[in-house]
């Protein structure tokens, strides 16, 4: 797979960069392919590689030490993840990164876009925004989890991921996601008992229908109105 400046284009921290620095980025950087369920790292690895997802799906989830996990993004082509190693030195993962489907990434050294920031603040700002923005998203998941009741966070995240990654598998048939119930769990704070129970309850009602690792949001605004709390 050969890339191109253009391509990294596609990514919101590159998007201001000249041609140069895309150059560079390209001539550090390695493409690694990864086989579903398989790993681009793990939490607590060594953070020397920043990674941008060029084809497939991936999730960023963290372990307590019991071992419970919590999805904390979804990631989808051309958007970066496990940068901390560019902005801190030695620096580790602070999250896992799982291939939900057969997906490839480049792989830049942390330490060559540490140096390049120092002199690219066009680059530093939009890496600077993009942070900020995941910074946003993880409080207003915060907040969900504080003030929400359960069925509110899941149909949330329903919604989000629909934003996200959602496919219209025909007209007027629905916005098909590939994301199991567990996955839902574990993006919501919840036990897949829980999920289950309310995506099984929305299915009776028309709202959804679910299948293998896979869930189709049949009347996105039935889920609205239980995300918005006028829906009990």
């Amino acid at each position: 797979m050969n890339l191109s400046p253009k391509d990294l284009k596609q990514v919101v921290v590159f998007q201001n960069a000249t041609e140069t620095e895309l150059q560079l980025i390209l001539k550090n950087s390695i493409i690694r392919s990864i086989e579903e369920n398989e790993f681009f790292f793990f939490q607590g690895d060594a953070a020397e590689y920043l990674y941008i997802l060029i084809t497939g799906q991936a999730k960023l989830m963290q372990s307590n030490p019991s071992g419970q996990q919590v999805n904390l993004r979804t990631l989808h082509p051309w958007q970066m993840f496990g940068a901390l190693g560019a902005v801190r030195a030695e620096a580790i993962y602070p999250a896992t990164a799982q291939a939900l489907e057969d997906s490839s990434a480049l792989a830049i050294e942390s330490g060559f876009l540490h140096k390049l920031l120092e002199t690219s603040p066009k680059i530093s700002f939009d890496l600077m925004t993009l942070m900020t923005s995941y910074i946003q998203e993880m409080q207003a998941r915060y907040r969900e989890l504080a003030t929400e009741r359960v069925e509110q966070r899941v149909a949330n995240a329903l919604i989000r991921l629909a934003g996200q990654s959602g496919i219209r598998a025909e007209k007027d048939a629905g916005i098909e996601l590939s994301f199991s119930r567990q996955d839902v769990a574990e993006m919501t704070g919840t036990t897949l008992y829980t999920v289950s129970r309310l995506l099984s309850d929305w299915e009776r009602k028309g709202y959804i229908k679910t299948g293998r690792e896979k869930i189709k949001i049949l009347k996105p605004h039935d889920l609205v109105r239980i995300a918005e709390g006028l829906e009990k």
